[in-house]
């Protein structure tokens, strides 16, 4: 593991043990020889002896890091230049309750007035010697200007990776930039660069969504670069029934047919991902609920239709410019109507002090009805197309194994098969 550890020895330490996949993930990003040098901002200010042997001259603009903690875990990465890391968190465009809203901002204009150094002390410097190819270095040639990056990751879970904040110098926003580290990252950058080339040529009226600037790969890593979306911009109210307009809007991208379940092209896709999840407990329940499901749905026609995916607050910012919807890497046409409408509803629902996973998975399927009336779904459709959406969700955490990854909410039979098998009989 390519790091040395400063004056600040044991706090950098306790940086590293609690925050590995960071750090790791900084090593992907600006690899060998470029070397990764963690402490505090006094070690960062007077150059630690490891520091000192990797060369300073070889640090170029834009490779000192302030971890700063609280937006998510692990902390965000900015640049330790105050005005540049002070739009970086300004612009942070991660969870937007009010009172991380209010947190932002604090935390932004403490790192705009020069006292971040004091306030968050860990730091991660790079040492590139001239020449290296780092993900910075292959970013600005993209862009074709010197640029800036901060950098956040997801809580562990299966599909976390590296987001990418660029900047230019003097801290104005440019683009997002994906890193696909793995597998399943690869599939889900390139399934959302195909999901908004796909979304270009559609329009979609009333929401934004954002641009290609570039799609490819560098190191074995697939990197996709986006425009920036000012989510930032003065939020404003949007309903519920303009939520449910959005959301109908993005349904109707490929068209919308109508036919039983039992015969649906979604039923059999949905099976298939199944039998590629592997043999466990939860497998097997949720083929059983699948079978169970496409009997009791007899000749009931059901309405399919494309859907964002991860419709979540997280994901979306009402602004004084317009509705901005952005991380489309689920998008999926041919499901049941109104996936988005109770996917939005449950997450929303089990974000953090809110409800119990497992008492929010069975209030969304009591709320179906009226969650799915502004798609034009009856009663019992509504509650076979809930059974179905929290069948799929189940089914997405099995394939993309979650648990394994320490998701919070990876294990379906914790809270999304409890609620299934105990509300199937009402159909």
């Amino acid at each position: 593991m390519r790091s040395a550890v400063g004056d600040a020895g044991e706090l950098a330490q306790l940086a590293w043990h609690q925050q590995p996949v960071l750090l790791q993930m900084c090593e992907l990003l600006w690899p060998p020889p470029a070397e990764l040098v963690l402490g505090h901002t006094a070690a960062a200010a007077g150059h630690t002896a490891a520091g000192d042997a990797a060369g300073d001259a070889g640090c170029p603009p834009g490779s000192d890091f302030i971890l700063v903690p609280g937006l998510r875990r692990p902390p965000l990465l900015v640049p330790a230049d105050h005005r540049v890391a002070a739009a970086a968190v300004r612009h942070y465009s991660g969870q937007r309750s009010p009172a991380a809203r209010l947190t932002t901002r604090l935390f932004s204009a403490a790192l705009g007035s020069g006292l971040g150094s004091a306030m968050f002390r860990h730091r991660v410097t790079m040492h590139v010697p001239p020449g290296t190819d780092t993900i910075q270095t292959h970013l600005a040639g993209l862009l074709g200007h010197d640029i800036r990056v901060s950098m956040y990751l997801g809580p562990p879970r299966a599909n976390r990776k590296p987001v990418l904040h660029i900047l230019s110098p003097s801290g104005a926003p440019v683009a997002f930039a994906k890193i696909g580290v793995n597998p399943l990252t690869r599939q889900l950058v390139h399934a959302e660069h195909d999901t908004l080339a796909h979304l270009k040529q559609a329009r979609l009226p009333g929401i934004t969504v954002p641009e290609v600037l570039h799609y490819g790969s560098w190191h074995d890593l697939q990197i996709l670069v986006m425009s920036a979306l000012p989510a930032w911009h003065k939020r404003q109210p949007f309903s519920a029934a303009q939520l449910a307009t959005a959301m109908t809007t993005v349904s109707q991208v490929d068209g919308v047919h109508s036919g039983p379940l039992a015969t649906s092209s979604y039923l059999h896709r949905l099976r298939h991902r199944l039998n590629t999840a592997g043999e466990s407990p939860d497998q097997a329940t949720l083929l059983w609920l699948t079978g169970e499901l496409a009997t009791r749905a007899g000749s009931e026609t059901l309405h399919y239709g494309a859907w964002h995916g991860d419709w979540a607050p997280w994901n979306m910012a009402s602004t004084t410019g317009g509705l901005l919807v952005w991380d489309w890497e689920r998008f999926t046409p041919g499901v049941p109507l109104g996936f988005d409408a109770l996917h939005h509803h449950l997450q929303t629902d089990v974000g953090p002090g809110h409800r119990d996973p497992a008492t929010a998975a069975a209030a969304c399927v009591h709320d179906a009805p009226t969650l799915l009336a502004p798609f034009g779904v009856t009663a019992r459709p509504a509650h076979l197309t809930v059974l179905l959406y929290l069948t799929d969700l189940a089914t997405r955490y099995l394939t993309d194994r979650q648990t394994e990854a320490g998701a919070r909410l990876g294990a379906p039979s914790s809270w999304l098969i409890p609620a299934l098998t105990n509300s199937i009989t009402q159909l």
